[in-house]
């Protein structure tokens, strides 16, 4: 029996704050012992007040840490409440090290559901006993005119051997549950009672097609497979160009794992890309694959969690919080397009799914394999491949046997000196019109949202800025202005408040600008968007690839979200608008992000049977991002980029921690900011490179002053010595009531600036 023989139970208490950051040791009653486990909730009185709480056990033990007569009881288990799984409470704590946050945020990070739902019932209806019983009782009520009755018994009787939906009988046949209710008490029928399980996919069935791998990615599986069978748990990264078959692969390997009674967990960057992928994986292996994102209702998660931790599925889909769906016996988990920054959490604890699921594999019994793949990898896995820390595997040709699309690079500088002030460079409304009268589609991709980037007076260069936050307001339609940070929103002034001019216009590089002048150039061509506005809506990512995969729109605009793992044989043009947009983002990822972006977009064309061609619109053409892009050439790239991030001791040359510091009081938030880098530098940590404090990129946010302190070490421990240096510090100043006001958070190697 679980926990048998164990007297005292170490729990979390589910309260997010850090004086409560430490295991409290209970009593297990006598009532309890063997259904209390590592991981189990419970309910507690806590504090002086003896407050009924929950909390989590973390460990058990036969022995009291102090005198037992102070060791109150634990009082039942949680009703409604959804435990942890062992392996992931071993999860949380390495989490809540690694990253610094609370135990207990750490707990209810792995936990994908924390309430329980109730399930969902089928019910049917049946004859029992022998078909002549029915059949005479039939003929009894037609004789006395109990049409409801004569008409249930006749429909089971045309199927006798078939159960009927309960919906079907009280819907379809108009029967009363009164008239059920009365044929089962006769024992006539039965009423079936089954539960179901919510199921998020659909109705799709199973298509069985076998994958026949080339001999390049048939080596990749074999190696994978192979290690495992012979007891060897690795990381390995595909680097492998657009439409070199990835997915493929991912698909061989999991057959070979599932065959071995092994589950499978395959995380993608965006739920954009959920339904596409989900569609690859569903038609080959069934109903044994599932999805778990953040779109699913309570009741859908809560039934996906249960199926899986049941072994009803043996594959499950979704972003990073898929990680943690509780699986019994995993051997591999699957990172795709492991380069994107939403593989990083941008709450607390700020966990990077690639570290974790390393660390996951390690953990779980008998230990699983981690797949990376990308055509673009992170320098921080190319790095480690090129090491030898993974196993470095390459894919340099298309599976259809194809070339990569033509790139062609237009100078917006002499777009403009020519006199072309569209946002189409001339190169890119030739290829837009030869493309729609082929009868082939386009797509047109753009790194903003909404119907522009920012309004400003042309005669003194005023820009209109958000009065609570550090940036400037975006138009929209309606004649708004709206900030994209904290929602403020005014109307938008015709005339500058700086000077008086009447020239006030707005930079127009939206995705609905975008589109209105495709409908300029091209109105016969039918256009989709697809943005944050547009897919709000649950479902509503799915409906726009469906009718873009249908032929049902000749152009494709959108941001990021459209560039990322599609699939479209008919496109045979891409154009990239401001392509160098995100060179101007103050990190010093800008340079990795704009050479991904545009290689991510560019291997969108020509994936079919027809040749594909690219325009990548650019003030800055020279760039060598922009460049290497041009030629998807991941290599050169690389060297240059990885020789600027080991002079600045950069990730992953080395590792940053980036200390966030955010005070109502820009002034008493500065003194703290220099107090925690005093602090830290007082311990003299080997090779501890100190950068501010400094006001961050956006200096403020909804009346919160925001400031920096970056701290860069090879050593990963250094950092983490420093992190609970400054902790330390916090701490103190917190009991001593002069914390008031200010809020700090830790970030390992930041994925997004701040």
């Amino acid at each position: 029996m679980p926990g048998s023989g164990f007297e005292y139970a170490n729990l979390i208490i589910d309260i997010s704050h850090e004086k409560v950051d430490r295991p409290f040791q209970y009593r297990i009653p006598e009532r309890l012992r063997g259904r209390v486990d590592v991981g189990s909730c419970v309910r507690i009185p806590f504090g002086m007040g003896n407050t009924l709480r929950t909390g989590y056990v973390v460990e058990l033990m036969k022995e009291p840490v102090c005198a037992p007569e102070k060791i109150k009881e634990i009082i039942e288990l949680a009703e409604g409440e959804v435990s942890v799984d062992s392996v992931m409470v071993r999860l949380s704590a390495w989490m809540h090290r690694y990253y610094g946050s609370t135990m207990i945020s750490a707990l209810r990070t792995v936990l994908p559901v924390r309430k329980k739902v109730g399930t969902l019932k089928h019910r049917y209806v049946r004859l029992i006993g022998s078909e002549a019983e029915a059949a005479d009782f039939f003929n009894t009520c037609v004789k006395k005119h109990q049409v409801a009755r004569a008409r249930l018994l006749e429909a089971l009787l045309q199927n006798p051997d078939e159960r009927i939906p309960y919906e079907i009988v009280c819907g379809k046949l108009n029967v009363t549950a009164a008239t059920i209710k009365s044929l089962s008490d006769k024992g006539i029928i039965a009423i079936d009672t089954e539960d179901y399980y919510r199921n998020p996919i659909g109705d799709v069935k199973k298509q069985e097609k076998n994958i026949t791998l080339s001999v390049e990615q048939k080596a990749i599986s074999d190696r994978v497979i192979s290690d495992y069978d012979n007891g060897i748990r690795d990381t390995y990264l595909i680097h492998g160009i657009t439409g070199s078959g990835k997915t493929e692969v991912y698909i061989d390997m999991i057959e070979r794992m599932v065959a071995r009674g092994k589950q499978a967990i395959v995380l993608i960057p965006e739920i954009a890309l959920t339904y596409q992928t989900l569609m690859r994986f569903y038609r080959h292996f069934g109903e044994r694959v599932s999805v778990m994102n953040s779109t699913l209702s309570a009741g859908e998660k809560y039934d996906q969690a249960r199926r899986a931790r049941e072994g009803d599925i043996d594959i499950i889909i979704g972003p990073r919080s898929a990680l943690f769906t509780p699986f019994p016996d995993p051997g591999l988990i699957i990172i795709d397009e492991e380069h994107e920054s939403s593989y990083k959490s941008e709450t607390m604890p700020k966990y990077h799914a690639r570290e974790t699921a390393i660390e996951l594999a390690k953990l779980v019994p008998g230990g699983a394999s981690v797949v990376l793949g990308s055509a673009t990898p992170s320098l921080e896995a190319y790095y480690r491949a090129k090491t030898g820390v993974y196993k470095l595997f390459e894919l340099d040709r298309r599976l259809t046997g194809g070339t990569l699309p033509e790139v062609e690079i237009a100078d917006l500088r002499e777009e403009l000196r020519s006199g072309n002030r569209s946002i189409f460079s001339r190169a890119l409304q030739l290829k837009m019109q030869e493309t729609l009268d082929s009868g082939h589609q386009a797509m047109l991709f753009i790194n903003r949202r909404g119907l522009a980037g920012f309004v400003s007076c042309r005669s003194c260069g005023y820009v209109f800025k958000c009065p609570h936050c550090d940036v400037s307001l975006s138009e929209h339609r309606g004649g708004m202005l709206v900030c994209h940070y904290c929602g403020y929103t005014q109307p938008i002034s015709k005339i500058c408040p700086e000077c008086g001019s009447k020239y006030v216009t707005a930079f127009r590089a939206g995705t609905q600008q975008i589109e209105k002048e495709v409908n300029k150039f091209f109105p016969k061509a039918r256009v989709l968007r697809m943005d944050a506005d547009t897919t709000r809506a649950k479902g509503s990512y799915e409906k726009i690839l469906s009718a873009f995969a249908s032929e049902e729109a000749d152009v494709l605009v959108g941001t990021q979200m459209i560039v990322k793992g599609h699939d479209f044989p008919n496109v045979t043009l891409v154009g990239i608008l401001a392509a160098d947009m995100s060179l101007y983002a103050a990190d010093y990822r800008a340079g990795e992000r704009t050479f991904q972006l545009l290689t991510q977009a560019a291997g969108r064309a020509g994936r079919g049977k027809y040749p594909g061609s690219v325009v990548i619109q650019s003030y800055q053409p020279d760039n060598y991002s922009i460049q290497c892009a041009a030629r998807q050439d991941y290599k050169d790239f690389y060297e240059e980029e990885i020789s600027y991030r080991k002079l600045l001791k950069y990730p992953p040359a080395a590792h940053m921690l980036a200390i966030q510091i955010m005070a109502e009081n820009e002034e008493y938030g500065r003194q703290i900011a220099s107090r925690i880098r005093a602090e830290i530098e007082i311990r003299k940590i080997k090779d501890m490179i100190i950068i501010g404090p400094a006001s961050a990129s956006i200096g403020k946010i909804n009346d919160v002053y925001r400031m920096v302190i970056y701290l860069k070490n090879e050593d990963m421990d250094g950092l983490i010595n420093a992190r609970e240096c400054a902790c330390d510090l916090l701490d103190y100043l917190e009991k001593n009531g002069k914390l008031r006001g200010i809020q700090v958070q830790f970030d390992f190697d930041p994925m997004q600036g701040f």
